[in-house]
């Protein structure tokens, strides 16, 4: 799967931040990962043998060294978090498609952070990035799991094993979604390098906790019915991961909502990293089956910079720093802007021309557009178009 190759930059007026914000700015020290995704592309698959596809070094660079020990411990388990890393792309770029930012992506090259400058600061948008990348990675391993994938899990069979039958009209059967893997697996590999040290990677870690909560509370029951005739004698249900576009229309719902946050004053006075690390150490994925750490929180407290609103929930996304308004190229900033984009003059959403175009005012103009039309179905087995010119009005933003 390829990315959108976007270079360029926007221009901004940016806020004086807050003493210890500037001093967290960085992204933290676990988003290198990312450049994972490029595993996907054929050029950077080096197959060592048939069972264990290796990656470009360049690729493999971006790990760090409890990542790599991860992937070489559990076969299969690499292409899992590649596709992942696509997947959360492609979500990202679906949800922000009408937005100023629109989660453009840039050439993958070795140092440099897929996702661009914008990470380096903890705004909302950072926020999501964090979330969907975790999301991805519970929902691809978990599903990994069942398919046969990955040598070290398989299908989930706890809910077999603990759940008495009693009066249900269905018994568990078929092969569950291991969610229980994929989320453990997605802490322990996400989460790498991030230890909670400072404002910024506490944000990055919580960001990232939220993800996945929302792979595992969207994973539903499914049935089948067996019997003679269509009847229903026998009824087996399994667990199953949603179609991943429910868990980004669930992030981007709580990307609308982010909680702006401050750290603690308890906090302040004493550090959370130790506590991190053991808790790491302890979800170990080798040998704990019995169920998910899901109600565990990493051990600090994030709170709300506006003291009359709530303390962030586990599935909210938080944030330091308010966004830049992506209207005008800043090289310093990697940000696109949006000089050039499509926009909806009908609309009075963000999509709209008003919106999009930042009161700059927009061009209209006319174009002839060939599209395929009158398919036709030919036994056996072509499909049969014509080509047709349709004229569409286009509105850029100057």
């Amino acid at each position: 799967m390829r990315l959108w190759m976007m270079l360029g930059a926007l221009a901004v007026a940016v806020p004086a931040l807050p003493a210890e914000i500037t001093r967290n700015k960085n992204r933290g020290r676990g988003s290198m990962w990312w450049g994972i995704a490029k595993a996907g592309e054929p050029n950077n698959l080096l197959p060592m043998s048939p069972a264990s596809p290796h990656m470009d070094p360049a690729v493999y660079a971006t790990l760090r060294r409890k990542q790599r020990r991860l992937a070489r411990e559990n076969p299969g388990v690499l292409m899992a978090v590649a596709r992942g890393a696509n997947q959360a792309i492609m979500e990202c770029q679906h949800q922000f498609r009408n937005r100023r930012w629109n989660c453009s992506t840039k050439n993958f090259l070795r140092g440099k952070n897929l996702f661009g400058k914008i990470v380096d600061r903890g705004c909302r948008e950072t926020a999501f990035i964090y979330a969907v990348t975790s999301a991805a990675v519970t929902h691809s391993v978990a599903r990994a799991c069942s398919e046969g994938s990955i040598q070290s899990c398989s299908c989930d069979y706890t809910h077999q094993s603990r759940a008495p039958s009693g009066a249900r009209d269905w018994e568990w059967g078929g092969c569950s979604d291991n969610i229980g893997y994929g989320f453990k697996f997605s802490r322990e590999f996400v989460d790498t390098g991030e230890r909670g040290r400072n404002l910024r990677e506490k944000m990055n870690l919580h960001n990232n906790e939220a993800g996945r909560a929302h792979v595992s509370s969207e994973m539903r029951q499914e049935c089948k019915c067996h019997g003679m005739s269509g009847s229903c004698t026998v009824k087996t249900c399994w667990m199953r991961l949603p179609n991943f576009r429910v868990v980004g229309d669930n992030l981007k719902d709580r990307f609308d909502g982010a909680s702006r946050v401050m750290v603690s004053n308890s906090d302040r006075v004493r550090s959370n990293s130790n506590a991190i690390m053991s808790n790491s150490a302890s979800n170990s994925v080798h040998g704990h089956r019995e169920g998910l750490a899901r109600r565990h929180r990493y051990n600090f407290q994030l709170k709300p910079y506006n003291p009359d609103h709530k303390p962030p929930g586990l599935k909210d996304l938080v944030y330091l720093e308010p966004s830049p308004p992506f209207c005008d190229k800043n090289p310093k900033l990697g940000i696109l802007g949006t000089h050039g984009r499509q926009c909806n003059d009908t609309s009075i959403g963000v999509d709209g021309c008003d919106l999009m175009c930042c009161g700059r005012g927009y061009r209209t103009q006319e174009v002839i557009v060939v599209e395929r039309c009158a398919c036709t179905f030919h036994w056996c087995c072509e499909v049969k178009c014509q080509l047709c010119r349709t004229k569409k009005t286009i509105h850029t933003c100057l």
